[in-house]
């Protein structure tokens, strides 16, 4: 099974805080291992705030206070785009297409086409990402950690971050919330 283009969902007895109640794209899925950003841990940065640690002028005021994502636990340092495919500049580095819809980026040129009105109308801005080695995500969701559905676009990029966990599971026709975090109780 090949996760990519996936939203995968935190069973609700998900122990590792970093991941609880959490849901991340997945961006790519080899033999080698997966990345993917979780979209709804919100920093207490804001796009303006990163902006000006970058030294970059935010041109468009109404985006100053887009939160920046803690996309998960790996590289917290460096900054990732996750984006829609309808603005594309040719100075554009560091992206990996996903698919026709959206592509990742890791470039300040993404960060500067955007603050001056020129980048894509969808993109949601992360610290870090989330990384799983060869075979970890499978065992990971072998063990019912994770539920998985094709991704949404509309969940990554409008819905409101505290209800994309319920609503990437009711993609799936799921309450996560009538879904026990216990196990083998009788």
């Amino acid at each position: 099974m090949n996760l990519t283009n996936n939203l995968i969902i935190a069973m609700p007895g998900l122990a590792d805080p970093l991941f609880e109640k959490s849901v991340s794209f997945i961006c790519q899925h080899t033999e080698q291992g997966a990345m993917g950003l979780t979209i709804n841990h919100p920093t207490n940065i804001n796009f303006s705030d990163l902006l000006e640690q970058l030294d970059i002028p935010l041109e468009i005021k109404s985006l100053a206070s887009i939160p920046v994502y803690l996309g998960g636990p790996v590289e917290t340092g460096h900054g990732f785009i996750l984006h829609s495919n309808d603005t594309e500049l040719e100075s554009w580095t560091q992206t990996l297409r996903i698919n026709d819809e959206l592509s990742l980026s890791s470039s300040r040129d993404i960060l500067i086409a955007i603050a001056n009105g020129a980048g894509p109308s969808n993109f949601l801005i992360t610290l870090g990402y989330a990384g799983w080695s060869k075979g970890q995500i499978e065992k990971e969701m072998e063990e019912n950690s994770w539920l998985n559905v094709i991704a949404d676009n509309d969940i990554i990029f409008n819905t409101p971050t505290d209800k994309r966990w319920e609503s990437a599971a009711m993609k799936m026709g799921i309450d996560i919330n009538l879904i026990s975090g216990d196990i083998g109780h009788a």
